[in-house]
């Protein structure tokens, strides 16, 4: 095959997998773009409302814990598995459209995050073996991906405006469903393979043992801890800010919150493009540097101007998420090679393992303040945690394997 032609097909795959991923990860914040509907007719109570939330980070965790341990995205075809997950999701996702009490609904998310456990890390690997060069971008590409998915439920919210809830949960179920078919028929594993693990819980002990690799993950770590506590919350942020507003940006605070989300489509991109470049630690230090100084300034302009609002909410949103496929990317680079497939699953459990933390904190700290105009200063330590770590990596000898070099 000449090389125009492998490049071709490298960047056909690439398409496929983000737009699989795009359409199962629309189920992850389903229930929290409807969560203002279900408390007015459920009457759910605080506690309630945030594990609509929480359920499926916990779900996430559980199940990226249970598939690092039998080492399972190192040992299926990957495209097998993330289909037959993402089945499971858009299952348990429409369970919500029975409108089940509280506690099932909140199973009902819960198994949401297990069945998606299954689609997210091993998508990232899949992805690894069809790039070795520009690894960095195309994996940034496939967490824009995530990042389209996650906020489109706000955008289905937004454009109907008045109608049913129940119709943004079919159509996150019914875009899950149709991954499931494109990652079942039309995606294969790329030209570049991993080498294959043999099922032994103790190889957790290899993963976690590595220096290089625990200082990539704690730059992950600090990443998460102020990722989904934003993305999770940012809806009631904006309607708490709504009210000292003359305007509200583009409209509505669910369009809005779109908007904020999905800008880290282009965060993404630009943090894949400045670690193939400058190096994979510059980039997720920068990157979280202007996360976190975006968290502390988005509370002095709570109350606008709206111009000014929208500014940092949307450098946030592009900042906060644009450097996470460089952990992962990271990781692949820094791992064993024969398991990368489980390296990723436990970096990713412990990650949104600390999101649940942050989650279930965030509205509690805003309560105990008085308010949410400042309830973000909470998630401020997790990036600067990170920058320490990255910066910390890249003087090591061992970095010199990430981005052929590109520290």
């Amino acid at each position: 095959m000449t090389v125009d032609a492998h490049d071709g097909r490298r960047w056909q795959a690439l398409s496929l997998i983000c737009l699989g991923v795009v359409g199962a990860l629309t189920t992850w914040f389903s229930a929290t773009a409807i969560l203002p509907d279900l408390i007015r007719q459920n009457g759910l109570t605080p506690t309630e409302a945030a594990w609509f939330t929480n359920a499926v980070q916990v779900g996430f965790v559980v199940g990226a814990l249970l598939t690092s341990l039998v080492n399972l995205p190192d040992l299926v075809r990957m495209n097998r598995l993330i289909a037959v997950s993402a089945l499971l999701a858009a299952l348990a996702n429409a369970c919500l459209l029975l409108d089940p009490p509280p506690l099932l609904a909140i199973l009902a998310r819960f198994g949401t995050g297990l069945s998606l456990a299954g689609v997210y890390p091993p998508a990232l690997k899949l992805m690894a073996t069809w790039f070795v060069k520009g690894r960095g971008l195309a994996l940034g590409f496939l967490i824009g991906a995530l990042t389209l998915g996650s906020s489109m439920p706000h955008l289905f919210r937004a454009l109907m405006g008045g109608a049913d809830w129940r119709t943004v949960v079919l159509l996150s179920s019914g875009a899950c469903l149709l991954a499931a078919v494109l990652f079942g028929l039309a995606i294969s594993e790329g030209p570049y393979p991993f080498g294959k693990a043999t099922f032994n819980p103790a190889q957790i002990v290899k993963v976690l043992g590595s220096k290089p690799v625990f200082l990539a993950n704690l730059g992950y770590f600090g990443h998460m801890w102020e990722l989904y506590a934003m993305w999770a919350w940012i809806l009631a942020f904006l309607n708490a800010a709504a009210k000292g507003l003359t305007t509200v940006p583009f409209g509505s605070v669910s369009m809005f919150s779109f908007v904020i989300v999905a800008s880290g489509f282009i965060g993404c991109l630009i943090g894949g493009l400045l670690s193939d470049r400058i190096g994979r630690c510059f980039t997720t230090a920068g990157m979280m540097a202007v996360s976190g100084l975006c968290a502390v300034a988005i509370g002095f302009v709570c109350t606008g101007p709206a111009w000014l609002l929208a500014l940092i909410a949307i450098v946030w949103g592009m900042a906060i998420i644009g450097d996470s496929a460089q952990f992962s990317a990271a990781v692949t680079e820094l791992s064993d090679q024969r398991l990368v497939g489980t390296a990723l699953a436990m970096q990713m459990a412990i990650g949104f393992a600390l999101t649940v933390v942050a989650i279930w904190l965030t509205p509690l700290f805003a309560g105990a303040i008085g308010g949410w105009q400042w309830a973000f200063l909470l998630l401020v330590p997790g990036p600067l945690i990170g920058i320490v770590a990255m910066l910390a990596l890249r003087r090591m000898p061992e970095a010199g394997r990430l981005a052929h070099g590109a520290r």
